[in-house]
């Protein structure tokens, strides 16, 4: 894991450089921070307003989408387009561009769009960078609370109306002394549900609903364990260096990458991650 840390913050580091790109030199925490600020402002008129909502699901599941979704990314791919033509972008709300590039932005401009809609503040902006599709930095912003967590994987930092300090997970010895989250056991079904119902019946305290907050929280030391199914990569992308710069781990339920989504697990104590990777592949 150290040395997974080190590729990172070398990673951003050749960003910070420069030296990949012709046009110079340019501030990568300013960019990233002005990308938070931009797509907020054009986020944030939306939320507590009689916005309108369409589903996404052509008859499953409801998956909602609003304008405020569209207006954030669309917002910060100009913005991204603007200073690095060269990268590429996957996004919930616009699709792929430039896919196979060497680095790649992963956006979601609404994770918690259900939230929103329900006038909730358990959403945020996730902003993600991988190189060669592993991420190297990630961002959550919260604009409506102020709130900024992000980290490259070797560090984690919180920015905050209480200011700025380093975040960091808690030790826990056992899952049943874990504080657990999802952000729907009904997002489960069949053995998948089964499994999840393993690993909740276990745990000291369950709560619902806070997308990628819950974390962020695990990364600040207040949750032990996050356990989702069927995420794609814009879900989880820029939390992974968040939660590892955190002290963190983040896999798939069978141990592998969590990069591309999918089913996933991350815990701030590593022997809660290996109880609850038990429990889930039973």
């Amino acid at each position: 894991m150290i040395k997974a840390h080190c590729k990172r913050a070398k990673a951003v580091r050749i960003i910070l450089s420069g030296d990949w790109d012709a046009m110079g030199l340019i501030d990568f925490t300013h960019f990233v921070n002005e990308l938070a600020t931009q797509s907020g402002q054009a986020i944030l008129p939306f939320f507590r307003t009689a916005i309108a909502t369409e589903d996404k699901s052509r008859g499953g599941a409801f998956d909602p989408v609003t304008e405020a979704d569209r207006a954030g990314e669309a917002t910060m791919r100009h913005l991204i387009k603007r200073s690095f033509p060269t990268h590429g972008i996957i996004g919930e709300e616009f699709g792929a561009e430039q896919a196979e590039a060497d680095y790649v932005w992963v956006l979601d401009p609404i994770d918690g769009t259900r939230a929103f809609i329900a006038g909730l503040p358990t959403w945020g902006t996730l902003i993600g960078l991988t190189h060669k599709k592993q991420p190297v930095f990630g961002m959550m912003h919260q604009p409506f609370t102020g709130e900024r967590f992000f980290g490259d994987g070797g560090s984690a930092t919180y920015r905050g109306p209480g200011g700025e300090r380093k975040l960091k997970v808690r030790r826990c010895t056992s899952l049943k002394d874990a504080v657990i989250s999802t952000t729907s056991p009904r997002l489960f079904a069949g053995d998948e549900l089964r499994a999840y119902d393993r690993v909740e019946s276990v745990a000291r305290l369950a709560r619902y609903g806070c997308d990628c907050y819950a974390y962020c929280m695990l990364a600040a030391g207040h949750i032990d364990l996050v356990v989702e199914s069927g995420l794609k990569p814009y879900d989880i992308a820029a939390l992974v260096p968040i939660i590892e710069g955190a002290g963190g781990i983040v896999t798939t339920w069978d141990g592998g990458s969590a990069a591309e989504g999918g089913r996933i697990v991350a815990a701030g104590d590593r022997r809660v991650h290996a109880a609850a990777i038990e429990l889930l592949s039973r």
